[in-house]
């Protein structure tokens, strides 16, 4: 493995270790909700309510800030410096404020609508309290939209670590919210820490800002030439970064009509557990791929940008593989030791198991899919993931029509799952057209050889998992070695079969361990 490519390992393993952490503090925010609210009236309308929020922003913001006003940004910053990189930061983060604003009176004042809209299967007292929450909730669109437009700042400018820290930060003020006030305010208040949550996630990015040199102004000039090509770029960005949202905004429609509405908070839980395991990889990966990705396109560095998607695409299936078919396997024994408590009963932990585990199919899918995305947003090409996009909408809908009836909430997990796997595969054709050296002979045999470890892999946790559960007691040291031992012992078989077979990932790991171990005895 090259020095650059032990280098970026590095960085990224960092970012993880950081992203890990908000995610473990995003984890343990779920279970005071699971543990505090169940699956009854109050957790089924804040999940629909603050789903609804997010949906609105990821189809007009999220990655579309990244994905076209990075590239952007960077253009300028490679090429005419960085006074002219942050007034056009200026200009763009200004027409943010003035749009989410809108939206957020359009939320605020149509929150009635949109929870017909959205979570149509809820009634009565769910609905109304879905609605009222929704009013709170609404104004995080303001502060999310800034923020994302601050990391894409940051991390131009080579700063990882305050991005990364902002889920911990914000979970954290939620979590402590729940230990200073539990209930007593009930989901009202629980949605108002929400918000401060989200307000933080901007308000921790203005020092690192500052030290970098750049300072806001609110301005708006619809003539610049930047802004052109962000709007250039951004609606075919902006279309297919509706796929995620929108396909979350279908399954949840479906979900809130199944079990008395509780298949609302089922899936959510699933989802965000799912989320929370796979996001610490592969966005973490993403989001220090893309600037780069953008400064190779714009320097017109070919070789080192296709060079850049192989090793980014090895190293995460050698982390998702793995892990995809761990997930699988232990998924209700996970739920269980996470959420089974207080009125997180038992058959919520079989139904959310069965979500979670039909969810984890598509990792892989959702992995390549994010990646291949930033690497056709880095060349300015929004329309190739609008097409994909597009098309897996479709696949989505079929498959929920044909198996919510018969897999109810394990159903709808593996309709986005089978979206997400078309998805990464209409994206990589088009990237294979734009290079052969993309994903050739080598990095083929290589992914063999990880299924064939994964496989492997699999076989011991499952048998392990099957004797260690009719073996210990079903309390909390029981979960705990039931989830635990599986997992130690199929991720030193993974790396150990993976050494083996000679797969360049594992060689490097046992090369850091080897000298980690080393400088210890000395």
């Amino acid at each position: 493995m090259s020095e650059k490519s032990k280098n970026a390992v590095k960085l990224v393993s960092s970012i993880m270790i950081i992203t890990l952490m908000g995610k473990v503090l995003g984890l343990f925010r779920d279970q005071l909700l699971a543990w505090n609210y169940g699956v009854g009236v109050e957790a089924n309308a804040f999940t629909s309510a603050s789903r609804i929020p997010r949906i609105f922003f990821d189809a007009v913001f999220a990655s579309a800030v990244s994905s076209s006003f990075i590239p952007v940004f960077n253009e300028y910053l490679q090429k005419d410096g960085k006074k002219r990189a942050f007034d056009f930061s200026n200009n763009f983060v200004s027409i943010v404020i003035v749009v989410t604003a809108l939206m957020t009176i359009f939320g605020i004042l149509g929150a009635s609508f949109l929870q017909g809209l959205f979570a149509g299967g809820f009634e009565g007292e769910t609905a109304i309290l879905c609605t009222e929450l929704l009013r709170i909730l609404f104004p995080m669109l303001i502060f999310t939209g800034v923020a994302f437009s601050y990391v894409g700042v940051l991390q131009s400018l080579d700063e990882f670590t305050v991005p990364a820290a902002m889920s911990t930060v914000s979970n954290g003020i939620i979590i402590l919210y729940y230990f200073v006030f539990g209930t007593k305010f009930g989901v009202k208040g629980l949605a108002v820490a929400f918000l401060f949550g989200w307000f933080m996630q901007m308000a921790i990015q203005i020092p690192p800002l500052y030290k970098k040199g750049y300072r806001f102004k609110f301005f708006i000039n619809f003539k610049d030439e930047g802004l052109k090509k962000v709007g250039a770029l951004m609606l075919p960005v902006m279309v297919s970064t509706w796929i995620q949202p929108i396909n979350i905004a279908i399954n949840g429609r479906y979900a809130s009509g199944l079990f008395g509405g509780s298949g609302s908070s089922i899936v959510d839980y699933a989802n965000n557990l799912y989320s929370i395991i796979v996001g610490v990889f592969v966005l973490s990966i993403a989001n220090v791929i893309f600037p780069k990705l953008s400064r190779q396109t714009a320097n017109n560095e070919e070789k080192e940008y296709g060079e850049t998607i192989n090793s980014t695409m090895k190293v995460l299936l050698f982390l998702l593989i793995p892990m995809m078919f761990g997930l699988i396997s232990l998924s209700t024994p996970i739920v269980r030791l996470i959420y089974e408590w207080k009125e997180f009963d038992h058959t919520a932990t079989l139904l959310t198991g069965r979500a979670l585990a039909f969810f984890s199919v598509g990792m892989i899918g959702f992995g390549i899919q994010t990646i291949l995305s930033r690497a056709f947003y880095a060349l300015q090409d929004g329309k190739t993931p609008l097409i994909t996009g597009v098309v897996s909408i479709g696949i989505n809908v079929i498959f929920c029509q044909l198996l919510v009836g018969r897999m109810d909430v394990g159903g709808l997990a593996l309709a986005s799952s089978l979206s997400s796997i078309v998805s990464a595969v209409l994206l990589i054709i088009p990237m294979k057209k734009k290079s052969k050296d993309i994903m050739g002979k080598g990095f083929l045999t290589a992914t063999i050889k990880m299924f064939v470890s994964a496989i492997l892999m699999t076989v011991v946790v499952i048998v392990l998992k099957d004797i260690i559960y009719n073996s210990v007691a079903d309390n909390i040291i029981g979960r705990i070695i039931v989830v635990a031992v599986p997992t130690i012992i199929g991720v030193i078989v993974y790396m150990v079969s993976s050494y083996i077979l000679k797969i360049e990932e594992s060689q490097f790991v046992f090369n850091f361990i080897n000298k980690f171990i080393s400088k210890f005895k000395k």
